[in-house]
């Protein structure tokens, strides 16, 4: 793994307190703005995108301080890359170069993803397709280094090259034969608790 994949990946840096910005801030400041970092971070691990989120949040900063949203900005950036030791731009880059230069046993990794998205829904206690897909896209993004809507793209790629399907269609079928049954038990299971808990106390 390259220095810039282990850059992508890594958590927030405890040491940036001390850095130059931080020592600008007061401590309400820098913690709001390494919240707003955190959150910008997870966006773009996400995503693969952050202009907007951070237009957003550097407007919501700015109202309760002394300074603009243009400043609020600056602040949020110098702070995130105090953080992640790399810029915005940069670990957004190092996802989407990654998703550009998959190689093909990352696809096989894909492959297995969405299988597994599949049994998630179709055993056990089962689940909604939704958390499932999310779930193992959220897994195979961290394995790659690519973004969560990358790892999606890739497991649905994959699996209609190998099985000739779309993986949405196959897994909210199964979600009807196999979790609507269950989640309808168990909201019934609920409903009747009440019921009975309400009877005992009145």
């Amino acid at each position: 793994m390259s220095e810039h994949q282990v850059q992508a990946t890594q958590k927030p840096d405890a040491n940036a307190r001390n850095s130059y910005i931080a020592k600008t801030l007061t401590k309400s400041q820098w913690d709001i703005a390494a919240d707003v970092a955190s959150i910008i971070n997870r966006q773009i691990q996400k995503t693969g995108s952050f202009r907007e989120a951070l237009t957003d949040y550097a407007h919501a900063f700015s109202r309760s301080e002394k300074f603009d949203a243009a400043k609020g900005e600056v602040i949020i950036r110098d702070v995130f890359s105090a953080q992640y030791g790399q810029t915005m731009n940069a670990l957004r880059e190092t996802l989407l170069n990654n998703e550009k230069n998959l190689s093909e046993s990352a696809r096989e990794s894909a492959m297995q993803s969405a299988r597994q998205t599949l049994d998630s829904i179709a055993q056990g206690e089962t689940e909604p397709f939704f958390k499932s897909y999310d779930r193992e896209s959220n897994k195979l993004a961290q394995a790659l280094n690519i973004t969560e809507s990358g790892a999606k793209k890739i497991m649905v790629e994959s699996y209609r090259a190998i099985e000739g399907r779309e993986l949405y269609e196959i897994g909210k079928a199964l979600e009807e034969q196999h979790h609507k049954p269950k989640a309808e038990e168990a909201r019934v299971e609920r409903k009747n608790a009440r019921s009975q808990s309400m009877v005992r106390s009145d």
